[in-house]
């Protein structure tokens, strides 16, 4: 069984860099190589040649060729010239072929070797690379002439050798040069692999992509809307509720990339970014929406890079709010029970001490009426234990209002099934509820009817007051969100019952005349837990 062992970004990189410097270097010294060895053989090669049209246009070369002087000279005069100018050999060649010159004298009075000079005796000059008695070497081959007729080649050479090292001699410097930078670059990439692995804070690929799949799950996982700035002020992350949030506002752009003062002019968050201030629980609008907002500074290594805001609709915040008020309000009522009956038992107590029987029996018998009256036709139309408990807090509460209140049904209501649909039964029997109290508490004798059924896997829940009554039109403007005939700061209640019966998908009917009271009829889809 293989292990397969990911290789680590810093060696990544070192390995890359180090491959590109080294290719780069490489191909470098091959160029540059290329073009020393082509432009020494261009140099030796015009050297070679001027030395050859010198010697055959030199008056001694010419008279010893011709019999006019001696032959002797010939070879004295090319082996000064070949000492002073560092070529391996200098050769001079009658019409025959014959050798009057060369480093060797015994070799002198033979046929030249090589069999490259013919093109000379035909009037061209040029060089060739061949292999002679010497060795291999590139030679110059220029005819000679004396009265415009032909009587000789001087071939000029030198050893391939030479020329070899004094190629090697013109790249070396370079090659020391490429040496360096290729130990630079080798120290530079591991330099910037230890800062590139330092600025991911250590992390590899494989876990920055694992951590932003987890930031990206988490942002659309959350119900508040989320927005991030970069210090230039522009938006570079937006989850998924805040383009809801947005959409329902009617700003339908993508906000990645745009301005924020373009694109959301009330934000501020400009403002947190050059001022590095926080601000919690903050109300803004848009388009019409009421936002609570929270704005705070996002700060790297003691600078600020950036600002993020959340916000969420004040409308579901102030349902919550509600909600806990229902709830802190039946731990109240219970509270208030709990030491009315604990009054009662002492009371009890005392008629029993005093043996006043007579009295006892007429006090219980008031006692449970009222227990009937309220908690035992709660508890016998009701069974579900969070439901009852709240309509009794209700109850109770009209009674301290001295509201009149008549509880009647035939089918009770069983435990829900689905115990997160609870919040939303609550919400709507007590918003109806509330509105109800307020409806009847002018009234001289305040009265409401309390219908509780359940059939067919439905709610049905009906509320009657004896109040003022509402108009279609009030309904209809009530029914929105900040509308209320009761003044300012109102006007949420209507608009929570019909949002908690669209998410359960329930039905609401009014019927109500001005002045001749108001009835509210809910139908509710309803699962109960034990039918």
């Amino acid at each position: 069984m293989f292990i397969k062992h990911k290789i680590r970004l810093q060696t990544k990189i070192t390995i890359l860099v180090c491959t590109v410097v080294l290719v780069s270097l490489s191909v470098t010294a091959y160029l540059i190589g290329s073009k020393a060895v082509k432009n020494s053989r261009t140099f030796h090669e015009n050297n070679v040649m001027d030395i050859a049209t010198t010697i055959s246009h030199t008056q001694l070369i010419k008279d010893g060729l011709t019999g006019e002087g001696p032959v002797e000279a010939i070879q004295s005069f090319t082996r000064e010239v070949r000492e002073n100018t560092n070529v391996q050999y200098i050769v001079v060649l009658n019409k025959d072929h014959i050798r009057l010159s060369h480093p060797v004298e015994e070799r002198i009075g033979e046929y030249f070797v090589g069999g490259d000079e013919d093109l000379a005796y035909e009037g061209e000059s040029y060089t060739s690379l061949a292999q002679g008695t010497l060795g291999e070497s590139l030679r110059a081959f220029v005819p000679i002439y004396a009265e415009n007729e032909l009587v000789g080649v001087v071939s000029v050479g030198i050893s391939s050798e030479n020329i070899r090292a004094a190629v090697f001699q013109s790249l070396r410097t370079s090659y020391i040069g490429i040496g360096i930078g290729l130990l630079i670059g080798v120290i530079g990439a591991f330099l910037l692999a230890r800062q590139v692995k330092r600025t991911l804070y250590g992390l590899e690929p494989e876990e920055i992509a694992k951590l932003l799949g987890e930031r990206e799950a988490m942002l659309e996982s959350v119900k508040e809307g989320i927005i991030a700035i970069n210090d230039r002020g522009e938006i570079v992350v937006a989850n998924q509720a805040a383009s809801q949030l947005f959409q329902q506002a009617g700003v339908l752009e993508n906000p990645v990339g745009k301005q924020v003062d373009a694109y959301l002019p009330a934000s501020h968050l400009k403002q947190v970014l050059e001022t590095g201030e926080p601000a919690f629980n903050q109300e803004q609008k848009l388009n019409g929406i009421d936002l609570v907002v929270n704005r705070v500074p996002v700060i790297l290594n003691g600078k600020i890079v950036g600002a993020l805001a959340t916000f969420r609709d004040k409308t579901e915040l102030t349902s919550l709010v509600e909600q806990l008020s229902g709830a802190k309000a039946f731990a109240e009522t219970l509270r208030t029970q709990t030491h009315e009956f604990m009054n009662k038992l002492h009371v009890i107590t005392a008629m029993v001490h005093t043996k006043s029987y007579d009295e006892l029996k007429g006090y219980t018998a008031y006692l449970s009426a009222a227990y009937q009256k309220e908690v035992g036709a709660v508890s016998r139309l009701i069974k579900d234990p969070v439901i009852s408990g709240y309509l009794v807090n209700k109850l109770s509460q009209a009674r301290e209002s001295n509201i009149q209140v008549d509880l009647t049904g035939d089918n009770p209501l069983p435990p829900l099934k689905k115990i997160e649909h609870t919040d939303k039964v609550i919400t709507i029997i007590g918003n109806l509820f509330d509105n109800a109290s307020e409806a009847v508490r002018d009234q001289e004798t305040g009265q409401i009817e309390i219908t509780i059924d359940y059939k067919d896997k439905h709610f049905y829940f009906d509320i009657r007051d004896n109040g003022p009554g509402i108009s279609a039109t009030d309904f209809k403007k009530t029914s929105q969100i900040g509308l209320s005939t009761k003044g300012e700061n109102r006007g949420y209640g209507l608009y929570l019952v019909n949002k908690a019966l669209n998410e359960l998908g329930g039905q609401l009917e009014v019927s109500s005349e001005k002045g001749a009271g108001a009835g509210f009829h809910v139908k509710i889809p309803y699962e109960g837990g034990n039918e």
